[in-house]
């Protein structure tokens, strides 16, 4: 996927609502993971992941900071993010307990 035509989303616009469900890219452009949920807000916020599995079993949540990752949105107005981090990078960190 080509990243570079999509619109990137402004300090405002990174909120929970906007971002629970986005598909996370790895620095491949292989998926990696979905949002689940945000901890606290603006540049200090962290993203909560869902890593791995399949069908919703095996998803292992893990967190990390919101300027990790750039979120924009497509063509279609659908929001996702690309960060350095690969799926076997996000799968080694800790796991996030709510």
């Amino acid at each position: 996927m080509d990243h570079t035509l999509h619109q990137r989303l402004n300090e405002a616009e990174l909120t929970d609502a906007a971002l629970s469900g986005a598909t996370i890219y790895g620095p491949e452009d292989e998926r990696v993971g979905t949002v689940s949920h945000l901890h606290g807000s603006g540049p200090g916020a962290q993203a909560v992941i869902d890593v791995g599995g399949f069908l919703g079993l095996g998803v292992k949540p893990v967190a990390i900071g919101i300027t990790e990752i750039d979120f924009m949105r497509d063509e279609d107005g659908a929001v996702h993010g690309v960060t350095r981090y690969g799926k076997e990078d996000l799968k080694a960190l800790p796991e996030h307990r709510h």
